[in-house]
């Protein structure tokens, strides 16, 4: 019986059908999508949302003579359909195939998957598989919004998302963070039935919230979202414009914000930020820590020159550490983006109840040096995080398991208790620094401070090997080069100074 990896390759493999007609993958992708959707729709027996007359068998039987015309259409109106969620996939859809015997083909190979064994739960696994392939095909160009699943289950695991809470990702991709999330709490919730049917209408309805800025992208998080039963507040906009100070105040953020400048290095067209900049990694951050509820937390993807950038870099941490408890830092590998070159980290912190003082330490982590490189021949596994999930929690036995739970109505008591010794930080009291030799490490307040408030903190001699080809693009080389010798100058300042007051 094929398995649902079998299914996705054999999806994948229809792209080079499209191939003698210069279909890109990641437009092959958005056009799988369309046929996909009313496949599925007719192997899920969800058919009454479409039309009559504008469904999988009405394509099916066309000849090869009016099978393009009739898709043509199909697609506009579905575009209009009175279905909200049908009416978003298809918006200002229109079809790349310009062969009536292309579209013949793919009709037919779609039609003749075993979809019976993958099954109602496996078809959005199938769907986000072919996502993941899309992503892992550099020609593809995918790979800037789709984040690895081992990284994504590790930060979900840690964040422990719970029924209630209103979880947001600014920066959505194709949704794999919220659908994650709603993965973690319907395994604790026994898929919800756990919960009060006030809870699990909030749980379907209302839970999770979101901006997608590219339509295609958006079109993809939505197929993906309905195929995984996840719904709520998924936008189409930009987080940066005044479209994402529309989204509520969270309890969760979880994301992977896009990586660069602004394009034409323009700001945020928001009004509500305190340090606007055209970086859209730090315009992202802010977004994210004012964006929590007090009390609130949150696990978000950077890159490096978050740690280290200078001028409204240096203001943005500074405030975000007097805002949050930014407790720990986890400096990823390279090489698990399918961008070249990009040095990635993820920051977890908790929105205090106070707007000052609330980071007295920072935890680091560091899971780059001297680890393997990453790809096809090593690909990097959840396995990779499990001596940070227990370094996290503090004990070796403490990991996604046992660390503390709170998920439904019948431990509400307990679920407070776990919630005040998350906010009273009673796991950071057990964690234990590995010293220098070792990955694992503890900063005071007072010690980044001394670093001009440089976050980017390493001790471990890397000697691993650097491909040429993972190299950062020069501009970020020089600003890191910038920020080390800038480091440094306020060290030797600190030397002398202390030579000046000395008797030598």
């Amino acid at each position: 019986m094929p398995t649902t990896s079998d299914i996705v390759a054999r999806l994948w493999s229809l792209c080079h059908t499209l191939r003698d007609d210069g279909v890109t993958y990641h437009a092959y992708v958005t056009e799988l999508t369309y046929l996909l959707f009313l496949k599925m729709a007719q192997e899920t027996k969800t058919e009454g949302r479409l039309p009559a007359g504008q469904r999988w068998g009405d394509l099916r039987t066309k000849n090869e003579g009016e099978v393009l015309t009739f898709y043509r259409k199909l697609l506009i109106d579905l575009g209009t359909a009175k279905d909200r969620q049908v009416a978003a996939i298809f918006a200002n859809a229109s079809t790349i195939i310009n062969k009536p015997t292309t579209l013949a083909k793919l009709v037919e190979a779609l039609d003749s998957l075993d979809w019976y064994s993958a099954g109602e739960e496996g078809l959005g696994d199938c769907y986000e598989g072919l996502l993941e392939k899309n992503a892992a095909e550099k020609k593809s160009g995918a790979g800037q919004y789709f984040t690895p699943r081992p990284l994504i289950d590790s930060m979900v695991a840690l964040m422990q998302p719970q029924a209630g809470e209103v979880i947001q990702d600014p920066a959505m991709g194709t949704g794999g963070f919220l659908i994650a999330a709603d993965r973690f709490i319907r395994a604790h919730t026994d898929n919800l039935f756990d919960l009060s049917e006030k809870k699990q209408e909030f749980q379907r309805t209302q839970a999770y919230v979101g901006i997608e800025l590219v339509p295609d992208t958006h079109r993809l998080l939505l197929m993906n979202a309905l195929l995984h039963r996840v719904d709520g507040q998924l936008l189409l906009g930009d987080s940066l414009a005044p479209t994402g100070a529309t989204l509520p105040k969270s309890d969760l953020i979880l994301t992977n914000p896009p990586f660069g400048t602004k394009k034409g290095g323009g700001l945020p067209t928001r009004d509500d930020f305190t340090y606007p900049t055209s970086n859209k990694q730090l315009a992202f951050l802010q977004h994210i820590y004012r964006n929590l509820k007090p009390g609130g937390r949150a696990a978000v993807v950077l890159p490096d020159n978050v740690l280290f950038a200078d001028g409204d870099g240096v203001r943005i941490r500074r405030d975000l550490m007097e805002k949050c408890r930014l407790h720990t830092i986890l400096r990823l590998p390279t090489g698990i983006f399918y961008a070249q070159g990009v040095k990635t980290n993820v920051l977890f912190f908790e929105r205090g109840r106070t707007d000052s003082g609330n980071t007295t330490e920072v935890w680091v982590y560091d899971l780059r040096a001297n680890m393997p490189s990453f790809g096809k021949r090593t690909p990097f596994t959840r396995a990779h995080f499990t001596e940070f999930e227990a370094a996290y929690w503090g004990s070796p036995q403490r990991t996604e398991e046992n660390a503390p739970q709170r998920h439904d109505d019948a431990t509400e008591d307990t679920s407070k208790n776990v919630a005040s010794l998350r906010r009273c930080g009673e796991f950071l009291s057990l964690r234990v620094d590995q010293g220098p030799e070792g990955r694992f490490r503890r900063f005071t307040r007072a010690e980044i401070e001394e670093r001009g408030d440089n976050l980017d903190l390493a001790w471990l001699k890397d000697d691993s090997a650097i491909d040429p080809d993972d190299l950062p693009e020069p501009g970020v080389i020089a600003e890191e080069i910038m920020a080390k010798l800038k480091l440094a100058m306020q060290e030797m300042e600190a030397v002398q100074r202390e030579l000046e007051s000395s008797d030598v």
